[in-house]
């Protein structure tokens, strides 16, 4: 996992409650074996229609939101099945940082394990964030290690997150790298119980 500190990027506003981990990445998609390659299949309801052309009317076709890669959106991101290609896809497709509302609890473990910074925030931030990320360009700077999002203009917001979340994220620890830390003691266990 890459570790993150801080991220600065352009904002894509998905103005949505509830969406679901099927809305995010469909389930005839999750034949692959790896972790990559699902990015071209993000939100595919939405973004294509039967024939598998772009639909104008979903902003992510806009060419205003290509390259953005932080995600605001609607409160309960992430729910329904506890698929981790959700993650996957989000990030594949450029997606460093979520801020909603609220997050569905499997996601938000998944999403995190990932490497993507989820945020959550008091509603009627997000939603100035996606008023503005419609009219116009809305950048935003994340910096994880002081728990601040800036705008552009200078206005900063603070949030919170776990410490144990952002320690990996910092880092760039996924679960094995955690582990990987107490290897001395794993093999001095294993020793000794050879015995």
């Amino acid at each position: 996992m890459k570790a993150i500190k801080e991220h600065k990027g352009r904002v894509f506003p998905l103005n949505r409650a509830n969406v679901d981990t099927d809305q995010i990445i469909p389930k005839q998609f999750l034949k692959r074996i790896e972790r990559t390659g699902f990015g071209q299949f993000l939100f595919y309801n939405w973004r294509f229609d039967e024939d598998g052309k772009e639909r104008p009317d979903f902003p992510l076709n806009d060419l205003k939101y290509k390259g953005t890669s932080i995600l605001v959106a609607g409160e309960n991101f992430g729910c329904g099945s506890s698929r981790e290609h959700a993650p996957w896809a989000l990030l594949d497709y450029g997606f460093q940082v979520i801020i909603a509302p609220s997050f569905a609890d499997i996601f938000y473990n998944n999403a995190l394990k990932n490497g993507i910074i989820l945020i959550k925030m008091e509603e009627a931030q997000v939603n100035e964030w996606m008023e503005k990320a419609e009219e116009g360009d809305l950048e935003l700077h994340v910096h994880l290690e002081k728990q601040e999002i800036t705008d552009g203009e200078g206005n900063t917001v603070a949030f919170d997150i776990p410490a144990y979340h952002k320690e990996k994220l910092i880092h760039g620890w996924d679960d094995i790298a955690l582990t990987l830390q107490l290897e001395d003691k794993i093999k001095q266990y294993e020793e000794t119980m050879q015995v």
